[in-house]
């Protein structure tokens, strides 16, 4: 008899289909294999594929991990948000904590028509990132990196960010980094503070459309620049989102709206 498993279809950061990053949110009884687990994601080929487990203990409501086409991540942004909307939206309430395996304990509230997860903050150092700010093309005025494997690049303007060009297979020789570019926005263009572009390859995903973990690197960085604690956002990928941003102390608070696109059953 082959078991079921509720799915849902969720576009995060947009309030209308089609936009915003997609993700798969799943509810499991308990948790399958590890392969399943990646199979799972790879069957769904969305940039994040997020599985919950009732949490057994008090730290949290539910156990929460995220699958790419390829390999477990330690950390989501779009897929919590998405699994917040999926929970607050079915089971009711104010907010939802979720305990992650390698990203602590994070928390989807509702925040006016949409919700805000809160991510740890990722700082970053200054670093020499030759090869990939060759492989990303344009002129990068700064690099940073964290220990983590998020890699930024400042350019000098929204234009330039709109104009990359990447070399993929390059960029996944690299290994399991997460290349961030970004640059002020433009007047009279996206009319948001800051703009984006993100790239994964070595995971499965050129060009991510959304991602909140990018956003938890972009928050420390931006808010020092900018000198005040908050801004907001656009993610200059062909689908787009925008995002709030703030920060709070070592936390980061992301905020945007969902939107379920489908609603069924994974038969395994």
């Amino acid at each position: 008899m082959k078991k079921s498993i509720p799915y849902w279809h969720i576009d995060a950061f947009s309030a209308e289909p089609f936009g915003g990053n997609q993700a798969a949110v799943m509810v499991l009884d308990e948790w399958l294999d590890d392969e399943v687990l990646t199979k799972i994601g790879a069957e769904n080929n969305f940039a994040e594929t997020a599985f919950l487990v009732r949490d057994a203990g008090e730290e949290a409501d539910w156990e929460l991990r995220w699958f790419t086409p390829t390999s477990e991540i330690r950390l989501c942004g779009h897929a919590t948000l998405a699994s917040g909307h999926m929970l607050l939206t079915r089971d009711g309430g104010e907010r939802v904590t979720f305990r992650t395996r390698k990203a602590g304990i994070l928390e989807v509230r509702r925040m006016g028509e949409g919700y805000e997860v809160g991510l740890p903050a990722i700082e970053t150092e200054p670093g020499t990132l030759d090869e990939a700010a060759r492989l990303l093309g344009g002129s990068p005025q700064e690099m940073r990196r964290s220990e983590l494997g998020y890699n930024l690049f400042l350019y000098e303007d929204e234009a330039a960010i709109r104009a990359l060009d990447p070399d993929f297979r390059g960029l996944a020789a690299l290994g399991g980094e997460l290349f961030v570019c970004t640059a002020p926005g433009a007047v009279g263009g996206t009319g948001t503070d800051i703009v984006s572009r993100v790239f994964v390859p070595a995971y499965g995903i050129d060009e991510d459309p959304v991602t909140g973990g990018a956003h938890a690197v972009l928050t420390p960085y931006w808010t020092e620049k900018l000198g005040r604690d908050s801004f907001t956002a656009y993610q200059a990928s062909e689908r787009g989102g925008s995002l709030t941003c703030r920060i709070d102390g070592e936390r980061v608070w992301l905020g945007g709206p969902c939107v379920t696109v489908v609603k069924g059953e994974f038969y395994l």
